[in-house]
């Protein structure tokens, strides 16, 4: 299979937060593979803008070590990486007063796709936005990248929102998910929508329940007093975990359009039901010894706050109230430290109405899993006749496809999320960015849940690190008659 590099525009990409790690760690590697696969233009310029004193020579020299650190050694080239980096300069400026404002309006040039990337705190996404307007950088061209959180309830959501709308036009705001960018979130939608073969089947009568995991092998961290004023349920539940929900519930769009596509994602989260509190399970993960004998610290001491009732881990039962949905759950969890590092969609499908086979034990049920990591790809579970003489015995095998195995070559060469999403704003593709209603949407159905909790004052429930997380979660899918997938390590 031969991969095909399409070429952008030229474009003048301004990334405010330019030495900040989001960029030394994703968006500046992730441009430079872009250059080396050919897709960027020699003509393009990044320019990176930050608070920090710096000359065009010494950010080039930032940027080559983030490219030495941060990308593959068989993706290093220097002559081309020489050639990347002449294609960058820098500003320093101040995002609320005037300093280096002039000096950036005179490096964006005019004839240009413009972008510029607010890889900054949404603090600031207002000053700047209005400091584009004043010095004549955001005209109908022009476009704005911002990164989550988009807001930290429904009140807050609405006002950042309405700040970014006083300067730019919605066609020209790309909220990112890097969720939505990975090649095998994008292939759940090639899946559905290409296949005979799934769409009959992609509803209540013949599906059984989907369970959406995202677990991680980390705590919080250095991150603990950030991550302690959000959660969980802010960190992952109502962003990129509300996606992969809305790409696997949305019904058909009528064609493969922006609006077209965010249209039915915003009906599946219009649909939602309220969460009542027996279908939330919370916990929080304890200390405890490492493998090499010394201690782990617990998500308290992580977060510096003894008496902390934020969340590391939440499992939820969610309630899609429409045709195609209705009684079929939607089983979603993620959190820290658990047992392993894993990013998966399973849908599980139903018995078949009647066994011609009798009561036979080995039966088990089709599960279409759909891995975005690690080891991206697509694992289809089918009963067959274990081979062998004495009867008919039934064994499961899986038919998988490991993009890297089945694309050979090319699957080493699927591009980062970052990488995608970045040529997709300046190609001006708006499909796998959000709309602004649907962040509104999704908080709206957030906030009643986490405003639940505090009223109750429920404190999460502690579980081990290196677990699948608090027992009470295990029993949310038991008293259903069903259970969990296992979290590899």
């Amino acid at each position: 299979m031969v991969s095909r590099v399409i070429p952008v525009d030229v474009f003048d990409l301004v990334v405010f937060g330019g030495t900040g790690d989001l960029a030394r760690r994703k968006i500046l590697p992730g441009l430079y593979i872009r250059f080396r696969a050919g897709q960027m233009p020699e003509e393009s310029c990044i320019i990176g803008a930050a608070r920090a004193e710096m000359t065009d020579e010494g950010y080039r020299a930032f940027v080559g070590a983030a490219i030495a650190e941060f990308v593959a050694k068989d993706k290093q080239d220097a002559a081309v990486i020489a050639k990347f980096l002449a294609r960058l300069a820098y500003v320093s400026i101040d995002a609320t007063g005037e300093n280096g404002w002039a000096k950036l309006a005179g490096l964006v040039r005019k004839g240009v796709v413009r972008a510029f990337y607010f890889s900054v705190a949404p603090s600031l996404f207002g000053d700047l936005a209005e400091r584009l307007h004043a010095h004549g950088m955001a005209d109908p061209e022009s476009r704005i990248v911002v990164e989550k959180p988009f807001g930290r309830d429904l009140a807050s959501a609405k006002a950042l929102n309405a700040v970014l709308a006083a300067h730019f036009d919605e066609g020209q705001i790309y909220r990112i998910d890097h969720y939505l960018g990975k090649e095998t979130v994008q292939n759940l939608m090639a899946v559905r929508f290409a296949n005979i073969l799934f769409e009959p089947l992609w509803n209540a009568q013949y599906v059984d329940h989907v369970q959406i995991t995202v677990a991680e092998t980390v705590g919080v961290g250095g991150r603990g007093s950030y991550y302690d004023q959000s959660g969980a349920m802010r960190d992952m539940v109502q962003n990129h975990m509300m996606q992969l929900l809305c790409l696997i519930a949305m019904e058909p769009p009528y064609k493969f359009d922006p609006d077209a596509v965010r249209d039915e994602k915003l009906k599946v989260i219009r649909a939602l039901d309220p969460v009542p509190p027996e279908d939330i399970v919370r916990g929080q993960y304890r200390g405890g010894p490492r493998k090499d004998g010394s201690g782990e610290p617990s998500y308290c001491e992580d977060a510096g706050d003894a008496q902390s009732r934020t969340e590391s881990y939440i499992a939820l039962k969610v309630k899609v109230s429409n045709w195609r949905w209705q009684g079929t759950p939607f089983y979603l969890r993620t959190g820290k430290k658990l047992r392993g590092r894993e990013s998966e969609i399973a849908i599980t499908f139903k018995e078949p109405p009647h066994s011609i086979f009798g009561d036979e034990e080995g039966w088990r049920e089709n599960v279409l899993a759909i891995r975005l990591q690690p080891n991206e790809g697509m694992n289809l579970t089918v009963m067959i006749k274990e081979p062998g003489p004495g009867g008919m015995r039934l064994t499961e095998v899986p038919l998988d496809m490991s993009f890297a195995e089945a694309l050979g070559d090319e699957g080493a060469d699927i591009p980062d999320a970052y990488e995608r999403l970045i040529m997709d704003v300046i190609r001006g593709n708006q499909t796998l960015f959000m709309r602004g209603d649907e962040v509104e949407a999704a908080w709206a159905w957030t906030d009643p849940i986490i405003q639940g909790w505090e009223a109750r004052g429920d404190k999460p429930r502690g579980y081990d690190p290196g677990s699948s997380g608090p027992e009470d979660a295990l029993m949310l899918l038991h008293r259903d008659g069903r259970r969990w997938r296992e979290i590899r390590e």
